[in-house]
């Protein structure tokens, strides 16, 4: 439990400042009803983004120490502060024209307008998400060194004829696609809301590459040959295409932003501890196929992001598609064991299978 302590600790200090606030603008019911809706937004955090957690510890566990607490201190801040606070007051701030100063005042003060601006602007964050999404999962399923194939013949096959050109076109077709379902004075936004996705994605992937050819150079230092800047910003934009889905689904609970924060900011330390125990714990090792479904859940996520510009997806449907791959994957990660195992206790060598 090690790993969870600081997520305990973090809770409890912010459910006694979610009480407080609940008490004082409505006495003894504000205070219980406080710490029951952040609460809920703390679970509904946690079942949105335990695939996230799950790709997060993919990347950690190549990097080394103080890349991962990195991760954890700056990292944290910048997932509760700025994706989940900060980032839609911007899009607010941009909508209105007005100063964040003013916007944070409307959105303490009127929060029935806070959360009607900030809903009207879903469709192209939306689309950006779904943009950045859409290629995390497209490459991991086009990677051909991949050793290990969950669906068998037919994920060797995509990660032998798929290529970073192809996931790139899939992908702005999709962003095609959403535009088309938009009337005709949004399509020009959504349109380049996705495509800056895109760009944002190859971005960060150039940056983190272009570190990687440095690491023999001395005056890079060690810090960066398990880690770099760009693996570090390749994993809070994936926080930020999870977490502002989470966001709108929050304002459909409560349109109190303070306790939308800190509801959330709870969820987002468990996700945290999460990643650090699924590297330090060796669990991807273990479960072998649980990476596999945490980018399948990534790509379903990516089609409701797609398809969210204009359907509303209930968040619920969102939450358990991404935990049914999740759970699937660790049956198969079960079965894959035990057929390894067995094929070790009678001396032989069993070669790696799918979901058939």
């Amino acid at each position: 439990m090690q790993h969870f302590r600081w997520s305990f600790i973090v809770t409890i200090v912010l459910m006694a400042l979610a009480g407080w606030w609940g008490y004082e603008h409505r006495g003894m019911a504000g205070l219980l009803q406080a710490l029951w809706i952040t609460a809920i937004l703390g679970v509904l955090e946690v079942s949105l983004s335990f695939d996230n957690a799950v790709v997060n510890a993919s990347v950690l566990k190549h990097w080394n120490e103080f890349w991962r607490k990195l991760f954890l201190t700056v990292g944290i801040l910048v997932a509760v502060f700025g994706m989940r606070l900060l980032f839609p007051l911007v899009i607010v701030a941009v909508a209105t024209g007005l100063g964040l100063v003013d916007v944070w005042h409307m959105a303490i003060e009127n929060p029935n307008e806070y959360s009607r601006h900030l809903t009207e602007h879903h469709a192209e964050v939306a689309a950006f998400g779904g943009a950045f999404l859409a290629l995390v999962f497209l490459n991991f399923l086009f990677d051909e060194e991949k050793e290990l194939h969950w669906l068998g013949w037919i994920e060797e096959k995509m990660g032998q004829y798929g290529t970073g050109g192809l996931a790139v076109l899939i992908t702005l077709l999709g962003v095609l696609a959403s535009m088309s379902l938009m009337p005709p004075e949004r399509k020009l936004a959504v349109l380049l809301a996705g495509v800056v996705g895109v760009l944002v994605y190859i971005g960060v992937q150039w940056l983190s590459g272009l570190l990687e050819e440095k690491e023999e150079d001395p005056s890079v230092g060690a810090m960066i040959s398990q880690g770099s800047i760009g693996g570090f910003l390749y994993l809070e934009v994936l926080d930020a295409s999870f977490s502002f889905d989470g966001v709108i689904g929050a304002f459909a609970i409560t349109n109190d932003v303070v306790i939308i924060m800190l509801g959330l900011a709870i969820g987002a330390m468990f996700v945290r501890s999460m990643t650090v125990f699924l590297v330090y714990k060796g669990t991807l090792q273990q479960f072998v196929y649980l990476e596999h479904g945490a980018h399948y859940a990534i790509g379903i996520l990516a089609l409701i992001m797609f398809l969210g510009v204009h359907y509303h997806i209930p968040e619920w449907f969102t939450g358990l598609s991404g935990l049914a791959f999740i759970l699937v994957s660790l049956w198969s990660s079960v079965r894959y064991r035990r057929r390894m195992e067995a094929g070790e206790a009678a001396g032989g060598v069993e070669t790696a299978g799918g979901v058939h």
